[in-house]
């Protein structure tokens, strides 16, 4: 069964080209570790009218703007395995000791059970 870790990140969007710098090397890193398929989305047409608009949830300022990812991998085991190497990797080690373009603390992340594949 397919697996995908989901990412929800509140960014300034003055900070989205330096975003977009990070997440490139970072989907580089998942990819040569064998993700199936890395993804990352900004926001635009997110202030819907049905729901929970991304905004709301996310609590964002008029500012910021707000980042859907996800990451797909073959199973939960496959995952492990390759979140294991590529925290291992001597990259993402660079990576994390630089500045993030984003708030840590308003950051989400879970793992999800792929149950539609259409």
């Amino acid at each position: 069964m397919a697996y995908a870790d989901g990412f929800v990140i509140v960014v300034s969007k003055k900070k989205i080209a330096e975003y977009k710098a990070v997440a490139r090397k970072a989907g580089k890193v998942w990819r040569d570790h064998g993700c199936l398929d890395y993804k990352e989305c900004v926001g635009e047409d997110i202030k819907t009218s049905f729901g929970v608009p991304f905004p709301k949830l996310a609590k964002t300022k008029p500012n910021e703007t707000v980042v859907f990812s996800w990451i797909l991998y073959k199973s939960r085991k496959h995952r492990d395995a390759v979140n294991a190497k590529v925290m291992a990797d001597p990259r993402m080690a660079k990576m994390m000791k630089e500045p993030m373009p984003f708030d840590m603390k308003r950051f989400s992340h879970g793992g999800f059970t792929v149950i539609v594949d259409a």
